[in-house]
């Protein structure tokens, strides 16, 4: 069973061996003679022993420790720095290995300096995409899943605001509604990252946490997840699920793994963390004029975090701004006053979007422009129902 910590207590080349038959014993005589039989006057002859002279202790030096097993140290130092418990780090430190299935996914993933003769090449489509992550079976089961847990989505969005369709949308984009939650061990595969150093002080502060969650209470099996670290339903760091892990059934106690409840609360405390705005639709989708003078709209933000993501959004209009502009709305529309920022995901002449501020916050949960659309257009599909 699962020790139930209340919410808010503490803040998640091999040797190559010479063969036996070609090898001398380093302790025997010198076969500098020719043997002689023994005779009824003469004893065999006694071998020639070689004194073995053994090293003073102060001689011996241990072989240094290297790799990770040195690494360890600094795990377990910066731990300690933040007040993780010893018994908690004497427990996990000692027996942690690297994981090497973590170390091939982690570098098979996209990163460094970009290739130049790229930079300017067109993104690809959003519809393929769009067709992967937003199919009839997610949307299907998301409703199925909104219509039981409504009483729980209800009492959700009243303490925290967010639209309770986008909370679905994310719990069955993240795992499939619970399905797929990954089964690496957390700790392990964290600690794997940041040994292996593409985003060292990242991954070690996610490691620090991830021991955190043991010292509040949760147990070591509990911690499983995606190779990247992320855990739960929600598919949040440890860090996160310290800072933002929330009770959504009113037991007193965050079960962000087997717990629906507790998994779109949590969520919902996440997105309003991020800036969510209550009562503002996250966006719709819109035809745009061909004569719409896109230079005089570019965006000018230049965002410290997923800049080639914000790069693509419009500057912010009222939507009266861009209805006068000749944009039109498909289906439901935003209050005039409102403002958006216009994306085309496939380009001129195909659908667009008109972006709240909410969709920024969907953002701050994967920054991705594909990945916060598809939420959002789940989310609609679910709603409609």
């Amino acid at each position: 069973m699962v020790r139930r910590s209340l919410i808010g207590f503490a803040c998640l080349g091999a040797l190559a061996l010479t063969p036996a038959s070609a090898q001398r014993d380093p302790l025997a005589p010198m076969d500098d003679s020719q043997p002689v039989p023994p005779t009824a006057t003469q004893s065999p002859r006694q071998p020639r022993l070689v004194p073995v002279v053994q090293p003073s202790p102060a001689a011996v030096q241990p072989s240094p420790v290297t790799g990770f097993e040195a690494y360890k140290a600094r795990l377990a130092a910066l731990a300690r720095a933040s007040g993780v418990r010893e018994a908690t780090i004497q427990a996990v430190l000692p027996s942690l290995t690297i994981n090497a299935r973590v170390v091939q996914l982690d570098r098979s993933q996209p990163g460094g300096i970009p290739d130049p003769r790229r930079i300017n090449e067109p993104p690809p489509p959003f519809a393929p995409y769009r067709r992967q992550h937003v199919t009839a079976d997610l949307i299907q089961r998301g409703a199925a899943r909104f219509s039981a847990l409504w009483p729980h989505l209800y009492r959700i969005e009243q303490r925290y605001g967010v639209e309770p369709q986008v909370l679905m949308a994310i719990y069955g984009h993240e795992t499939s509604y619970g399905r797929i939650t990954g089964n690496f061990d957390l700790i392990q595969a964290l600690a794997t990252l940041a040994y292996e150093g593409r985003r060292r002080s990242f991954f070690e502060e996610e490691f620090v946490a991830a021991l955190r969650l043991l010292d509040v209470g949760y147990p070591r099996w509990r911690l499983r997840g995606s190779w990247a670290g992320a855990t739960g339903y929600p598919q949040f760091m440890p860090s996160n699920v310290l800072r933002l892990r929330a009770d959504g059934d009113g037991d007193n106690y965050a079960d962000l793994w087997s717990n629906e409840a507790d998994a779109l609360a949590s969520i919902a405390n996440y997105l309003r963390d991020a800036g969510w705005k209550p009562n503002v639709h996250w966006g719709i989708p819109v035809q745009v004029p061909a004569s719409l003078n896109r230079q005089a709209i570019a965006g000018a933000l230049n965002a410290p975090r997923c800049p080639q993501v914000f790069r693509r959004h419009s500057r912010w209009l009222t939507v009266r701004e861009w209805r006068a502009l000749g944009v039109v709305t498909i289906g439901r529309s935003l209050p005039d006053t409102e403002l958006a920022s216009l994306l085309e995901p496939d380009g001129p002449n195909a659908t667009a979007y008109l972006l709240t501020t909410n969709y920024r916050a969907i953002l701050d949960y994967n920054c991705s422009n594909f990945y916060a659309l598809s939420v959002g257009l789940l989310a609609d599909g679910i709603a409609r129902r």
